[in-house]
């Protein structure tokens, strides 16, 4: 039985952080300068914007991870991301004009994420205070039933950000697929040598989103074991 709950615990532990490896695998695979490129990812970014008339949507460097914000409608591209001129760059530079596409056509699918992902931080911080108060208020109560009855709430409150990531995926696989991909194929931005390398890292930046839903998902298990 030990050796059986070592081997599920392992496997468990590869379904959750496999994902992640391969992403960032993917990426750095892929960020080797391109000299034969016209411009870096930033670059790319602006022009696409100019391109498709997203007039109020600024392109600009973050330490925060490569992202649109829709409530500042700024595509934000990391550093290595915006300063490099490689296929990494151009493809996420592509995926993440994407997402201002989605929001200027006003596509629901971005319209419910952002939604969610603000009510997620509301449940998140609720859940925690939950958790915090359960066993004082069932020490105080003398009562089990209060401990959890609150910690189905605390858990129950997590499970929203398990519904972002869930309702993230497809908006993701969009703004790759049916967004970014195209644009580089029918503009003539990458050769056909180049296209099958961008679909890979346009697949894991569609697929950098499975990492954190796995996270949550071990996160509320790990409450789970807790409170049983």
């Amino acid at each position: 039985m030990a050796i059986l709950g070592i081997i599920a615990f392992v496997g468990l532990l590869a379904a959750i952080y496999a994902p992640q490896y391969w992403v960032g695998h993917t990426m750095r695979r892929h960020s080797e300068h391109r000299p034969d490129f016209p411009g870096t990812g930033g670059e790319m970014a602006q022009h696409l914007v100019e391109r498709f008339d997203l007039s109020g949507v600024g392109v600009e460097a973050t330490d925060a991870g490569d992202h649109y914000d829709p409530v500042a409608r700024v595509v934000r591209l990391s550093q290595e991301n915006y300063n490099g001129a490689n296929l990494t760059a151009v493809a996420v530079a592509a995926h993440e004009v994407g997402h201002a596409l989605q929001h200027h056509r006003g596509e629901r699918g971005l319209a419910l994420r952002q939604s969610l992902a603000s009510f997620a931080m509301t449940t998140d911080k609720i859940a925690s205070v939950f958790f915090i108060a359960a066993p004082v208020l069932a020490l105080l109560l003398r009562a089990p039933i209060a401990f959890l009855g609150m910690a189905v709430i605390g858990i129950g409150l997590l499970s929203v950000r398990i519904l972002v990531h869930l309702v993230t995926l497809p908006v993701e696989y969009d703004a790759s697929f049916n967004k970014a991909l195209p644009i580089l194929r029918e503009g003539g931005y990458l050769g056909d040598e180049d296209l099958a390398g961008a679909r890979s890292v346009l697949k894991a930046a569609a697929l950098t989103y499975v990492a954190g839903a796995l996270m949550s998902l071990l996160n509320l298990a790990r409450w789970v074991r807790i409170l049983r």
